[in-house]
């Protein structure tokens, strides 16, 4: 079927025509035109118009005809070069598809590298973090375990000062064992405190290995998550059947970090985890520090201690010896006192008939009459007899006094003495049967370390 453009009057198609073969069109005679328009009125033209209407030219046929082939020539070429076109851009496209896919999957590859190095170091160091915070745990119940065991030498030792405080007398006095027991008290006490602070320090360090050890998990568990993510999408291909289009995947990337931070964020988890393993280590070897110092010095003193309380309790029996030799020398001279007493009252009693004969003999020769009554020899004899007796009853009479005060002094003495030995025998029972039998009870060396 023609065209419906070819439907034109000839002039309009013969300059269309040449217009699309780029040649002018042909330039009409004015006299034909004029021919043309005369005969155009005759019978002639108007009896064959009906015929003329519905037909074309042999020319409009050709050259309708050639335009058609033209015009299938030029979409064919076109076509062609769509083809080939078409073909140089599918095996780019596909070349390209090929290769950006390769380098995704060799990304992913490289990315499952890096995260699963991430991980391992985050495992080695979350399996080390776990292994310090045991052996922090188990220093941290020595500590415990220690503190515990202080708790029996400052019973002992304040003990110790509360029974020596039932000394009396003499013996109460502020020996070299109650300075060393009251160094001790105070000893103890301030390792009590020490403990009691390296305990806290031991519980937030505890605390901390765990918060940072859950930071590491979160970490791990989320790289694990992304590693099974990564390694899921590795394996997908153009063959997969579980893939689908997700168009606004895309949109997403732009609210998530970039790799520098996310590494970063990582490594900076690492490097917060090894300084608390670190300061884990380091409290751990200052625990034990701490433990074999103060246990030193608690046996230390208590070992002064004991030489104090041996050294007193050796100036006690000394002390106490020598009074019981002395008690027993006084108690011989007490009797051997009374017994001069005793001889002293019989002495004086022995005067007393001599000096009754002469006082006799005198104040009866003082009744001799007149002349008879003079200072002959026998009254000479008589008053030199009389004086002399009273002179030695006077000098028996002091000694027994004498004698007698030598006796009240020697019971003073002797009370003094038994008051003093029962003093001393009193503070050798609490020191030595008290005082040191309870220091027997002292924890070992391996209690008040913690085990």
């Amino acid at each position: 079927m023609m065209s419906s453009q070819i439907l034109v009057s000839r002039p309009y198609f013969d300059t269309r025509v040449a217009a699309q073969n780029g040649s002018q069109p042909p330039v009409t005679n004015p006299e034909t035109t004029v021919k043309e328009n005369v005969y155009a009125g005759i019978s002639a033209g108007l009896a064959t118009a009906g015929y003329r209407s519905a037909k074309y030219t042999p020319e409009e046929w050709f050259a309708n005809n050639s335009a058609l082939l033209n015009r299938a020539f030029a979409d064919r070429n076109h076509a062609d070069a769509i083809c080939q076109e078409s073909k140089a851009l599918k095996a780019e496209t596909d070349a390209g598809t090929l290769r950006t896919q390769t380098a995704g999957t060799k990304h992913l590859g490289n990315r499952l590298q890096d995260i699963h190095r991430w991980r391992s170091e985050l495992e080695q160091l979350i399996e080390r973090l776990i292994a310090e915070t045991d052996l922090l745990t188990a220093s941290r119940r020595r500590l415990e375990k220690a503190l515990d065991a202080t708790e029996i030498p400052y019973a002992i030792a304040t003990d110790n000062l509360t029974c020596r405080e039932r000394r009396f007398g003499p013996d109460l006095v502020e020996d070299q064992v109650e300075q060393e027991l009251l160094k001790e008290v105070e000893l103890i006490r301030n390792i009590q405190a020490l403990l009691k602070k390296t305990l806290d320090q031991t519980v937030n360090q505890i605390r901390l290995n765990r918060e940072v050890k859950q930071t590491l998990e979160l970490d791990w568990s989320d790289k694990q998550e992304a590693y099974i993510l990564d390694d899921q999408c590795g394996r997908f291909n153009n063959r997969s059947t579980d893939t689908q289009r997700h168009p606004s995947s895309a949109v997403l990337q732009d609210q998530v970090c970039d790799e520098e931070v996310w590494r970063k964020f990582t490594l900076d988890n690492l490097r917060l985890a090894e300084r608390e393993e670190v300061a884990s280590q380091a409290l751990r070897r200052l625990i034990e520090r701490v433990l074999h110092e103060t246990t030193e010095d608690l046996r230390a003193q208590c070992a002064a201690v004991d030489r104090a309380f041996n050294q007193r309790c050796m100036e006690l029996s000394q002390a106490k010896t020598q009074l019981e030799l002395h008690l027993a020398q006084i108690l011989e001279q007490i009797g051997a006192q009374e017994r001069n007493i005793t001889n002293l009252q019989q002495a004086v009693y022995d005067k007393e008939a001599p000096l009754r004969v002469a006082q006799s003999r005198l104040h009866y020769r003082t009744l001799r009459p007149n002349m008879e009554l003079c200072r002959d020899q026998p009254q000479l004899s008589l008053l030199g007899e009389t004086a002399e007796l009273n002179s030695t009853v006077s000098a028996l009479q002091q000694q027994l006094h004498e004698a007698r005060k030598s006796l009240s002094d020697l019971e003073e003495s002797r009370l003094s003495l038994e008051k003093d030995i029962s003093c001393k025998t009193n503070s050798l029972l609490i020191d030595r049967e008290k005082c040191m039998t309870h220091r027997t009870r002292y924890p070992s060396v391996t209690v008040l370390s913690g085990y």
